[in-house]
């Protein structure tokens, strides 16, 4: 097989999920594609580099959940630059109802970086601790306390008491 449908191979396996873990991330379906769009074209402009290692996947996954990270810390600039500049009225949309996963993501974008990421991959990506470990560089337990901060804070936001935040995580050791 050429590197062509090496690649082609990649982008049908990951371009879904990605997408799916952009849009978890942002809440906006549009920036999640230009972003997966950028991921991408960075892994064709690299595929050299990038089929070697053990798990491009990963790679993607790390690179998409980076610009999503950029994304937010553009975003809230902007928003405080908007706000020195008075063009904001602040007012929110009245009576508009919420679902409960618009809710629940919306509060997982409200966490910080690390807590947003290691939710998302877990969570949305259905990943193992080993796993989010791998992606995002860090050691499990820390994947795991990453975790138990986040299902906290989460608790806190959506008004969900904290006993009920205890999931599979807790026992599964060291992987």
């Amino acid at each position: 097989m050429g590197v062509g449908s090496d690649f082609d191979e990649f982008f049908r396996a990951e371009h879904p999920r990605l997408v799916a873990l952009a849009i978890g991330l942002t809440g906006v379906p549009e920036v999640a594609r230009d972003l997966v769009q950028d991921t991408m074209t960075k892994a064709y402009r690299d595929w050299a580099q990038v089929s070697q290692l053990d798990r491009p996947g990963a790679w993607a996954r790390r690179v998409t959940v980076n610009a999503t990270i950029d994304w937010h810390r553009r975003r809230r600039r902007e928003d405080v630059a908007l706000r020195r500049l008075d063009r904001r009225d602040g007012q929110e949309i009245a009576g508009v109802p919420e679902s409960e996963s618009a809710r629940f993501w919306a509060a997982v974008r409200a966490l910080p970086d690390k807590q947003r990421a290691v939710i998302a991959l877990y969570y949305l990506e259905d990943r193992s601790v080993g796993e989010v470990a791998a992606t995002l560089e860090m050691a499990s337990g820390t994947v795991k306390s990453t975790l138990h901060a986040a299902r906290a804070a989460l608790a806190i936001a959506l008004g969900v008491h904290a006993e009920a935040t205890h999931d599979a995580t807790d026992e599964e050791g060291a992987q």
